[in-house]
């Protein structure tokens, strides 16, 4: 229940009346600025932010998928300790053998997946020199990428547009104190009887 004898007015700030100050129309519209920011800005920012990054992102993958190529290796070593974590699983360095037209059989080392034993088969990349490489990123891992680099820009916009409106709204309360100590200073006298 509300309290009785008191009306709530909407939209008083952007009416003319005695009582509406520059501050309140000045907040008004702040108000409004904000709101259209955080509804419409930050959802663009965070789009526009996403739709470059998955540009890039394709970008690099075709780089990286023109400079690598994938040969397939034999596993000529046991699984060692775990060396590379990748999410949840940890990657096993171990020596692997190949075959490359010109050079012949290449042994190195690289990173396979736990449960990989002797005489398994896995995929390797290699670089233009014929080292071992990280695959190139999948679509999936390029669709991630794309989405989280997407959400923290749309953060990144509604924190900045907060700060702003922070910001405005102390400054706003501070002007119209100034402007309240202005009006005492002016009505107080005729109130105590003192003279100033």
């Amino acid at each position: 229940m509300g309290v009785r004898g008191r009306t709530r007015v909407y939209g008083w700030r952007w009416r003319r009346n005695p009582l509406r100050r520059r501050s309140d129309v000045l907040e008004a519209w702040a108000v409004l600025a904000v709101a259209v920011l955080l509804c419409v800005g930050a959802p663009l920012a965070g789009v526009v932010t996403a739709r470059w990054a998955y540009d890039e992102a394709r970008a690099t993958v075709a780089v990286q998928r023109s400079e690598r190529h994938r040969v397939h290796a034999v596993a000529v070593g046991g699984a060692g300790a775990p060396s590379a974590p990748v999410g949840r699983q940890h990657l096993y360095r171990v020596r692997v053998r190949w075959t490359e037209p010109g050079p012949g059989a290449r042994t190195a080392t690289a990173h396979v997946p736990p449960g990989t034993r002797r005489g398994d088969t896995v995929d390797l990349w290699l670089d233009a020199h014929g080292r071992p490489v990280a695959p190139p990123p999948s679509d999936v891992a390029v669709r991630q990428h794309t989405v989280a680099v997407g959400i923290c820009a749309a953060g990144l916009a509604v924190g900045v547009v907060l700060l702003v409106r922070t910001a405005l709204h102390r400054t706003v309360v501070q002007r119209r104190l100034v402007e309240w100590e202005r009006a005492w200073a002016r009505t107080e006298p005729e109130w105590t009887g003192r003279r100033a």
